[in-house]
This record gives C-alpha cells, sequence and structure tokens, in this order.
C-alpha cells in the first residue's frame, strides 16, 4: 500500500472504481481478527467489533442510553430540532452533556453528535467491563479502541474515491472517533454537497458534530473542499480530516492515508 503523511488542501483525482457500494455495504469489508456482533434497536443498528461476544452486553448499553436520550427529549423537544447550538444544562444526563458541549465546539445542533454518542457510550462501557479492543460502528460514526494500528476506510458513496482511501490510526491516537458526514448517502442531515466529511478526533461526540458542521461547508461540490479544510484548521482538538466530493478529495492534520484496494 502506498502512504504518507498528508499535506494541508491538497486535492487528487482517481479513476473510477470498477466496484459500486450499497448501504453499509462497507461492513462486508471488515478484516477477519475480532468477533462481529451487530446490534439493532429501531434507529440504532450498531456493528460490534471485539474481543468476545457482546450481543446480549451491548444490547442492554443500546437500551440504556436510548431511554437517556429519549427521555430528555420529551423533555426538552428544542433539543432534536436544533440546528445551532444550546446552552449546557448541568442537570442533563451524561450522554446529553456530551452532545451539547460537541455542538458547541462544532458549532451545530445537539443531534450531529448522537451516532457518535452513542457509539462511544457502547465502545467505553464495554472496555470497562472487560473487552480488550473494540471498535463500534453506527451508520459511519466509529468509536475505535485497539491495542494496535488499524486502517479506516472512508466510504464516500457513487465517488469513485470510494473504499480506495483509508486512514491509517496509530496505537497512540486511541481510543479515538472516526466520523463521517455526507450529503449523498445516509439518512442524516446535511446542508453541503459532499460525498464524505471525514473527523478524526479524540472525542467521538465531536469529531460527529465536526463532520456534520464540514460537510455543511463544502456546498459546492469539490470547490468547496478548501472552505472545509479552513475551518477544520480553526477548530481545536481536531487530530485530521479527509473530505471528499466527487472526484476530489482534500485532507488536512496529523492522519496517515494509506490507498486501498478493495475492488
Amino acid at each position: 500500500m502506498a502512504r504518507g503523511k498528508i499535506r494541508p488542501g491538497r486535492t487528487s483525482k482517481k479513476k473510477p472504481p470498477p466496484h459500486s457500494y450499497n448501504k453499509r455495504s462497507y461492513r462486508g469489508l471488515i478484516q477477519p481478527g475480532l468477533v462481529t456482533t451487530r446490534v439493532q434497536l429501531m434507529e440504532t443498528d450498531l456493528l460490534i467489533s471485539s474481543t468476545h461476544q457482546v450481543e446480549d452486553e451491548a444490547l442492554r448499553l443500546v437500551t440504556t442510553i436510548r431511554r437517556e436520550l429519549e427521555s430528555y427529549i420529551n423533555r426538552h423537544p428544542d433539543f432534536l430540532d436544533a440546528l445551532t447550538p444550546l446552552a449546557d444544562d448541568p442537570d442533563a444526563p451524561p450522554s446529553v452533556q456530551a452532545m451539547l458541549a460537541a455542538a458547541r465546539q462544532a458549532g451545530v445542533g445537539p443531534m450531529a453528535a448522537v451516532a457518535g454518542t452513542v457509539a462511544e457510550y457502547v465502545g467505553e462501557q464495554l472496555i470497562k467491563n472487560g473487552q480488550e479492543e473494540i471498535i463500534v460502528e453506527n451508520g459511519g460514526d466509529i468509536y475505535v479502541h485497539r491495542k494496535r494500528a488499524c486502517t479506516i476506510g472512508v466510504f464516500a458513496g457513487q465517488s469513485p474515491l470510494s473504499g480506495r482511501i483509508g486512514i491509517r490510526l496509530g496505537e497512540d491516537q486511541m481510543p479515538c472517533g472516526v466520523c463521517t458526514s455526507s450529503a449523498s448517502i445516509g439518512h442524516s442531515l446535511s446542508l453541503g454537497a459532499s460525498d464524505a466529511a471525514v473527523v478524526v478526533a479524540p472525542g467521538t461526540p465531536y469529531a460527529d458534530a465536526l463532520a456534520t458542521r464540514l460537510g455543511n461547508e463544502v456546498k459546492d461540490g469539490g470547490k468547496g473542499i478548501n472552505r472545509g479544510l479552513a475551518v477544520a484548521q480553526e477548530m481545536e482538538g481536531v487530530t485530521g480530516v479527509v473530505l471528499i466530493a466527487g472526484d476530489r478529495m482534500g485532507a488536512w492534520g496529523d492522519i496517515e492515508l494509506v490507498r486501498l484496494e478493495l475492488g
């Protein structure tokens, strides 16, 4: 695999891949080594890779955090629909406080951090309960806690770069969040035109919220990538970002990109 440290604002063009991806078909590309479990509860759909089987335990954790969030939303309906940051609520449960903080830091509404918050909560609790390594993927938003380097592939819908780029995470960068926002795939709201806005950050809720913010900045396809990169460089607590729109890509930060051959 080709590899190397990325440079700010660098763009590239690639030929279309010989394969195509359907919704969440990327889950079939996971390399062996950990035990893989799928956990579903209403809208929540997690793919968990762990040291040991976690299905029953993970389902209990998902139930707990969903109940916590749903109860708060019932009492504070503005939390669900806000597209801009809300004030802190010291009486809110930890999951809600994490979302509020991430949203304020990224400049978006708190629900932009929900998938990353669920992924991190489940992953952290499983580690506390005895798992040595864990990866929790929640619709493209990933919490990673491994004891070795690993590569996360970038899924960008119908972009010719989809499945061709990977982000290499060093052991010293974990645990961390790797989160993706897209205007062309998935059901989450995006006000931009990116096929993939990927953020790597120590906190998964913040990575999720910032991915939404950067995806919103790419309003005119590939021409808007530099604007998104400029915003990323003004943010604190970011390891790196990758922005893809069509056949163009830009990246910034302390991350290593590798070429993938998944076709």
